[in-house]
């Protein structure tokens, strides 16, 4: 449906470009992307909930990682089902108001999550650093806080381009793109977007490049640190426990850093949107299992919790 208004036509509704024109490979699509959101939903919320039931669980650690996990939960949960209804129907539309909703919560949770990961940075630094004091300095009223800014710094910036951009009249309704992200939407405006470009080259700079500074500055005084400790047990240990933050984060920021800082000349929208699969599916899909398979208490938690499913089944 489009309004006319002068010798232009603005559309009132979206329509995401379709994966493929073939039925059986829209199908298979559908199935494999549904199989990979449950998987999603059921790794995540499994994570969240021994963190929030198993009484060993207790760290600064743990909540932030929880507090992860259920950020996941609603980051994909606002992309994949209007995704799934555009693969399954590939004549679906997407009003203006959905598609602007879509967007405003899918940056202010993906900003959220970029702040949060430098927070679990900097909670690495005190465990390490600080050890003696790190109770102390991570109460939960500090992480509860940290937590509630990540999300307050995600959404106001968020809000801030969503506004900015939904200002726009837009000229074409299809989107290529399997969601409404900034840059495919973008590209159906009628007026100058240079504007637009750069502020959100700056939210990009916001929650990517300063977190990942941030990052990488705790882990050069995590290095330092454990570089320090006498034992090679105690060291490995250390190092341990950091990699499999380090692992998401390479991956998170790598991945959104190649869609949001790229130079526009060197961007390309079937390969934003073949990267966005990877931080839209992989990368919520790998932080549950990096950070299970790899810390001792989370396997664990999970196996008494599985084990207390069971018992308490009826007989």
């Amino acid at each position: 449906m489009h309004l006319g208004h002068g010798n232009q036509s603005f559309t009132t509704e979206f329509v995401f470009r379709p994966f493929s024109s073939v039925p059986t490979t829209q199908q298979l699509l559908f199935v494999l992307f549904l199989l990979l959101y449950l998987t999603i939903i059921i790794s995540n919320t499994s994570i969240l909930w021994v963190v929030c039931t198993d009484h060993t669980l207790l760290s600064p650690m743990y909540f932030f990682l929880g507090s992860l996990s259920g950020l996941e939960l609603c980051y994909t949960t606002v992309v994949v089902p209007q995704m799934l209804v555009s693969v399954w129907d590939v004549h679906t539309t997407i009003p203006v108001a959905s598609c602007g909703a879509q967007m405003f919560f899918f940056m202010a949770l993906g900003g959220a999550d970029c702040f949060l990961l430098s927070v679990m940075a900097y909670d690495r630094y005190v465990a390490i650093r600080h050890p003696l004091r790190y109770a102390l300095i991570m109460t939960r009223q500090l992480c509860w806080r940290l937590v509630v800014a990540s999300l307050f710094l995600g959404g106001l910036l968020s809000l801030e381009l969503t506004t900015l951009v939904f200002a726009l009249p837009f000229c074409s309704r299809q989107i290529n793109h399997f969601l409404c992200d900034v840059p495919p939407v973008l590209r159906l405006a009628c007026g100058d977007t240079h504007l637009h470009q750069t502020v959100l080259f700056s939210v990009g700079v916001a929650v990517l490049a300063i977190p990942f500074l941030l990052i990488c500055l705790s882990y050069a005084l995590i290095t330092a640190a454990v570089l320090h400790i006498r034992s090679a047990e105690g060291r490995r240990r250390a190092f341990h426990t950091c990699s499999s933050h380090l692992t998401v984060v390479l991956l998170q920021y790598g991945c959104c850093g190649l869609v949001y800082l790229r130079p526009k000349a060197n961007s390309t929208e079937d390969k934003d949107r073949q990267i966005a699969l990877i931080y839209t599916f992989v990368t919520p899909l790998l932080n549950p299992l990096i950070y299970s398979l790899r810390n001792k208490d989370v396997k664990e938690a999970l196996s008494r919790a599985v084990r207390r499913a069971l018992t308490s089944q009826p007989q």
